[in-house]
């Protein structure tokens, strides 16, 4: 069953055309991969799911067309967004992120943190330590323990493993084949196709703004014509 839907999704910036007709499924419980060069439209692809961004066409979540999407509305829906940057409030603790992370729970409770650490061992050694002091890995992994506080039924992750060392790279797939093995869905936006594709179950890869390959990660992978041509590898 199909969770989302993008129906010839179109966005600008200005003059700018970032994505031109994206149709789109992701189902239920699905790991996606979203693949293509910079400036292919895969960060706008998600801002276009999450409401950070206007667009035309149609967007459906759980069979619903949404209208005037905004972030707050799709995040009470169950969707939670890790753009590429963090974004962590670097002044405040790290258990003061993950409190916040669960605003749309109404705060969390001790359950709720105590799965969180599970997931994040680290995280609890460091609960009262400011994020901005963290190591770029630690931020990126409180990051996403921020947004699992939402308990979301829908993940979104632009590049996780920017400017990361290839060990935390894998702590972080590592937690999210977890995550979804739970049955929250996942899309995930990530340079390096090889690690997406080997995480992911299904690719769309974009170029231009368009949709222009999709199928399961293993056929793709397996294409030595779409490796040259479109995943840099």
């Amino acid at each position: 069953m199909s969770l989302l839907e993008l129906r010839d999704v179109e966005a600008r910036y200005g003059a700018v055309s970032a994505l031109r007709g994206v149709s789109l499924t992701v189902d239920d419980g699905d790991f996606v991969a979203i693949l293509g060069a910079n400036g292919a439209g895969k960060t706008t692809t998600l801002r276009a799911i999450s409401g950070t961004v206007k667009t035309t066409g149609d967007v459906v979540f759980e069979g619903e067309k949404l209208f005037r999407r905004t972030p707050e509305a799709m995040a009470r829906r169950g969707v939670a967004h890790v753009p590429e940057g963090r974004g962590t409030f670097a002044t405040l603790s790290v258990l003061d992120n993950l409190r916040l992370g669960a605003w749309v729970q109404q705060g969390p409770s001790h359950r709720d943190l105590a799965n969180i650490y599970e997931f994040f061992p680290r995280l609890y050694e460091q609960r009262d330590q400011q994020a901005g002091t963290l190591s770029g890995g630690e931020q990126q992994l409180l990051a996403l323990a921020r947004a699992m506080m939402a308990k979301p039924r829908l993940l979104l992750l632009d590049e996780p493993s920017l400017g990361l060392a290839p060990r935390v790279v894998r702590e972080i797939f590592e937690v999210l084949a977890r995550l979804n093995a739970s049955g929250t869905t996942i899309v995930v936006v990530e340079q390096h196709a090889n690690l997406a594709l080997a995480a992911a179950a299904h690719a769309f890869v974009l170029d231009a703004g368009r949709v222009v390959l999709a199928g399961e990660t293993g056929a793709l992978r397996a294409d030595e014509s779409v490796r040259r041509s479109y995943l840099g590898y």
